[in-house]
This record gives C-alpha cells, sequence and structure tokens, in this order.
C-alpha cells in the first residue's frame, strides 16, 4: 500500500488532478481517471473503473468490477453492487465519436444498486432506492423505490435499512430494523 491520507494498493493506478478524501480505500487493478472527486470513506473494489469528471459522496461502497463512466454522480452512501455498470451514450457506435453527448445519472444519498444491474444513462435514482440485482434501469426510480428485472419495473418501496415496506390500509409501513414508521401518500413514500 501507499503511504497517503487514503490507501491506495500499489496496482491501482490514480490519473493526475484526482481529488480524494481521507479514510478512502482503493483496491487491486482500479483506475482512477483524471479530474474524479471522491469523498471520504469510499470503498472502491478490484477491478474498478471511475471515469473522468466522476463525483463520489462520502461513504460510497463499489464492489468489484464495476464501471463509472463519465456523467456519473454519486451522492452520499450510495451502495454499487459486483460487476454493476452505468453507460453514458444512449446510442454508442465505434465509428461515431459521441463524447460531446455524455448523458448525466444522478444516483441520490442511499440509494442501492445490485449485483450485474445496468443503469441507462440520463435518469436519477431516488433517495433509498433499491435496484434489484440484474435489472436493466432504463428511467427515473423514485425515492424509496424497489425495482427489478429487464426492463426494471417498480415492485414496492424500500426502508433506509433496506427492507421492503408492507403498508397497511392506512398507508403506513413499519423497518422492522429501525422500527422508523414510512407513509405512501399519493404515490410516493416519505418518513412519518
Amino acid at each position: 500500500m501507499i503511504e497517503t491520507p487514503y490507501t491506495v494498493h500499489a496496482t491501482a493506478v490514480i490519473d493526475e488532478n484526482c481529488s480524494i478524501g481521507n479514510g478512502t480505500r482503493i483496491w487491486h487493478f482500479s483506475h482512477i481517471m483524471t479530474g474524479c472527486i471522491i469523498g471520504e470513506s469510499c470503498n472502491i473494489g478490484q477491478n474498478v473503473v471511475v471515469s473522468p469528471g466522476v463525483i463520489l459522496g462520502k461513504n460510497v461502497k463499489i464492489q468489484n468490477n464495476v464501471s463509472i463512466y463519465t456523467g456519473v454522480v454519486c451522492e452520499d452512501d450510495v451502495f454499487l453492487g459486483p460487476s454493476m455498470v452505468f453507460t453514458n451514450v444512449v446510442n454508442p457506435r465505434s465509428a461515431v465519436n459521441r463524447k460531446n453527448e455524455y448523458l448525466s445519472t444522478i444516483v441520490h444519498k442511499g440509494a442501492t444498486i445490485g449485483a450485474n444491474a445496468t443503469v441507462v444513462c440520463g435518469i436519477e435514482i431516488g433517495e433509498f432506492a433499491f435496484i434489484g440485482a440484474g435489472a436493466v434501469v432504463t428511467k427515473s426510480v423514485l425515492p424509496y423505490a424497489l425495482v427489478v428485472g429487464n426492463p426494471a419495473r417498480q415492485t414496492g418501496w424500500m426502508s433506509e435499512f433496506g427492507y421492503k415496506l408492507k403498508f397497511d390500509t392506512d398507508g403506513k409501513a413499519t423497518c422492522p430494523e429501525s422500527n422508523v414508521i414510512y407513509e405512501l401518500i399519493n404515490g410516493s413514500v416519505r418518513k412519518a
């Protein structure tokens, strides 16, 4: 490991002009490209590519074999599962340069994206949303929403602790771990 305020494995590559927060750990064979901003206490697993200009908040957890392309912003406490991938162009062609057409994707605070999921560019994933393993996300996801499948469809709601919420006839649900009560009002969820 190289001595810095953050931890970098000897096989990792960090390009110039990156900002990396204290306590962040970057593991084997990962590549952090120029202009990235990475917050404090992040964990970047093995074989991760973070493309130029990507912004990661604090405490972002990135599992092995993840590709995060230019245009992606992940807010604090985001979890990216193994081998998930973001895109940054909706109509890529090898012979057509579309670097000026990159679309941004925002993953809001506390969201989880499961293993092998694909997130198509130009959308937002709401706070504490939960994207199931293998899902193909082609449109924006509401806060606290649970989406699965290809294409991803909403099948329920999740608590901030990652439990599927079961709403009663009054539109209230309690997280079994935190005991926080949530309300379902007009097609959206919030803490009561």
